[in-house]
């Protein structure tokens, strides 16, 4: 296309190089005959000539608005991978944000507690029916045994019911299959916190007058059950009181959302309640209180 507008720019040129000298050299009439001559010669040779220049303007725009456009386009696929790149950065830093508040929670727990404890991370969930547990990192090569409490700041989580080498199987308190000692915080009213089929927990082995409500928040006693005294377990959501039962019970919504939690504190020494008492035996009775509450069952 360039080539042709070339060639008749060149054509053009010779064209007027014949005319111009004969325009000196023709007499007077001739020279005027071929001008009126060449006006419209001149117009039918500028016709071509102006529609392919217009063509090569248009053909250098549209390659101008092309390459423009490709490189708009290769920016927006630059910037897209950027912005990609920064996303997971900032899901990698807001990850780390979240671990460190976790950790710094877990922290301020611990020495709060005054007792001796071991920080683990959650490796898995029981993902069947049989048995609601998690699997932590730690086992008995960092000192955890079965029957050790588990925590974290929002509550209890359950006890360690089975080690290997390197980790510890931990029963839920709402599994049917564990039971720890409780208190009503309010009304100081004692019993036994069992797991539900449903999933849910339940205290039981309440005294019959006891004045609890709706409401009250349920806490370990520190008399068994791995576990020092006072840490939530759980609000009441509903009393039964059965008429010629010795005792009266309550469904409780656990303190912990058993999902959400990532890392748990381990208690592997609480420390013994005032008066030297040993964790885990009522004074004057060698049964634990689940032990007692169980043979008091009519």
């Amino acid at each position: 296309m360039f080539r042709s507008t070339s060639g008749t720019k060149r054509a053009v040129v010779l064209l007027l190089a014949l005319v111009v000298p004969l325009l000196f050299v023709l007499p007077k009439h001739s020279r005027t005959w071929l001008q009126s001559l060449g006006q419209p010669l001149a117009y039918l040779f500028t016709l071509p000539l102006n529609a392919v220049a217009s063509l090569d303007r248009g053909l250098q725009e549209f390659w101008s608005e092309s390459l423009a456009l490709y490189r708009v386009a290769d920016d927006n696929r630059r910037l897209q991978r950027e912005n990609e790149l920064l996303q997971g950065q900032v899901n990698e830093w807001r990850e780390l944000a979240l671990s460190s508040r976790r950790l710094a929670a877990l922290l301020a727990l611990k020495e709060r507690m005054g007792a001796d404890t071991i920080a683990a991370r959650v490796l898995g969930r029981d993902a069947t029916n049989w048995y609601r547990s998690v699997i932590l990192d730690k086992g008995a090569e960092d000192g955890v045994v079965p029957e050790m409490g588990v925590i974290v700041p929002k509550g209890v989580i359950g006890r360690v019911v089975k080690t290997t080498p390197s980790t510890a199987v931990v029963l839920l308190i709402t599994d049917p299959n564990n039971a720890i000692t409780g208190v009503v915080q309010r009304t100081r009213d004692e019993g036994i916190v069992e797991g539900t089929v449903q999933g849910r927990a339940r205290m039981k082995f309440l005294p019959l007058l006891s004045a609890m409500q709706v409401g009250d928040v349920v806490v370990t006693s520190g008399l068994a059950g791995g576990f020092p005294r006072g840490l939530p377990i759980g609000t009441i959501s509903h009393i039964d009181k059965v008429e010629g039962e010795l005792f009266q019970s309550a469904e409780l919504v656990p303190a912990v959302d058993f999902l959400a939690f990532e890392e748990v504190l381990v208690i592997t020494n609480p420390r013994p309640q005032e008066g030297g008492q040993v964790q885990g035996v009522v004074p004057g009775n060698s049964r634990t209180p689940v032990e007692a509450a169980r043979g008091a069952r009519p």
